[in-house]
């Protein structure tokens, strides 16, 4: 299969900045030991923050410190807006996911994007999201005004499979990652497949991109913050071409100057994040044991768990994980058996763990920084 979308950008003297840049950040982070505790709090803010300004850009009235209730769950109810807490729970399911298929590295497809979008939409046990049979007008919610009118229905599939296509191409060519995370996120939003959550879907895309294929920086960045803080630019970054019809320029716009935003803002948020880890070097990390560096991603998340509390419920890391009850149980019994874990009850109603005795003596280092 030969790919009809072929993107027209050229690599500028800014991008070429903006990915060395990018580059010499994430190298820093990387290299910096940070406590499970740390690590684990600075992922819990950054996805807050990338729920609720994604989510924001698309009218959600719910503030910073009502999402952060919402996911504690110290408060699930707003009267009169539970479509915008509902909006919220979904978003953070859709990102728990793409964090997920990001381990795994799992291959983009189309079935990933519609499962993505179904989440998005309607929650963790919707069906994949069947692209539009009609045409979409976004319309300016004041002036009534045409902004955009996206290609027809019938062109959609095969312009996402041609989307999706021209992506795994790019990747075996070796088109850095940030460039493949930008391009994808724009032919996304210019195709516009779904009736509602184009935005929110493509932002995610973008997140899964980054994160599969090693920029994901820990997941201690929300490049949505700093969409929402600038819609203006935003917008005008991601309207390449002045027609608003698909067919009148935008399907064969330059790209250029919506890849050095992206890529721009990327290098922007890498570099505070890079800055941010200078500073806990500043502080002094204590180094860790080798047995705490063993743990992979999630293990270390459920064990920053025990900085505040002796034992832990299994509920206590499903709502840190964002798994369901089986996986986190299936989970639970693999960290037994790894020896870190220990069962302190058996009873199905109670079921708690505890730290090994191997493990206990490292809550030091969980709490230093704390």
């Amino acid at each position: 299969m030969k790919t009809k979308w072929n993107p027209n950008y050229e690599i500028s003297s800014t991008i070429a900045r903006a990915l060395m840049e990018i580059e010499a950040a994430k190298t820093i982070v990387e290299h910096t030991l940070l406590s499970p505790v740390i690590e684990a709090e600075l992922r819990h803010k950054a996805r807050l923050k990338s729920t609720h300004y994604s989510t924001s850009i698309e009218g959600n009235k719910l503030t910073l410190k009502e999402a952060k209730e919402v996911i504690e769950k110290r408060k699930t109810h707003f009267h009169g807006r539970e479509r915008d807490v509902n909006e919220f729970r979904n978003y953070w399911d859709a990102l728990l996911q793409v964090e997920d298929w990001a381990d795994k590295r799992v291959e983009i497809s189309e079935d990933l994007i519609k499962k993505l979008n179904s989440i998005v939409e309607k929650g963790k046990r919707a069906k994949p999201t069947p692209y539009r049979n009609e045409q979409n007008v976004i319309k300016d919610s004041k002036s009534g005004a045409i902004v955009y009118l996206p290609p027809e229905a019938k062109d959609v599939p095969k312009l996402m499979s041609e989307m999706v296509h021209w992506t795994k191409l790019a990747q075996k060519n070796n088109i850095p990652v940030p460039i493949i995370a930008a391009l994808l996120h724009y032919q996304f939003v210019t195709i516009h497949p779904y009736y509602d959550g184009n935005g929110r879907t493509a932002r995610l895309l973008a997140t899964f991109i980054l994160q599969r294929d090693g920029y994901g920086l820990n997941g201690f960045f929300s490049m949505e913050e700093h969409h929402a803080k600038d819609l203006g630019r935003y917008y005008n970054s991601i309207a390449v071409h002045k027609h608003h019809n698909y067919y009148e320029g935008r399907n064969k716009a330059v790209l250029t100057s919506w890849v050095e935003y992206f890529v721009r803002l990327l290098a922007t948020v890498f570099t505070q994040a890079k800055d941010e880890a200078l500073n806990y070097k500043k502080i002094g990390v204590p180094s860790e044991p080798q047995e705490l560096r063993r743990l992979d991603r999630r293990a270390r998340m459920v064990l920053s768990l025990f900085a505040k509390k002796d034992r832990i419920a299994v509920q206590d890391a499903i709502t840190l994980l964002g798994l369901s009850d089986r996986m986190v149980r299936v989970l639970m019994q693999k960290w037994v058996k790894d020896g870190w874990l220990i069962m302190t009850d058996s009873s199905k109603r109670a079921r708690s763990y505890g730290l090994s005795a191997k493990y206990r003596q490292f809550v030091g280092n969980l709490t230093a920084i704390e």
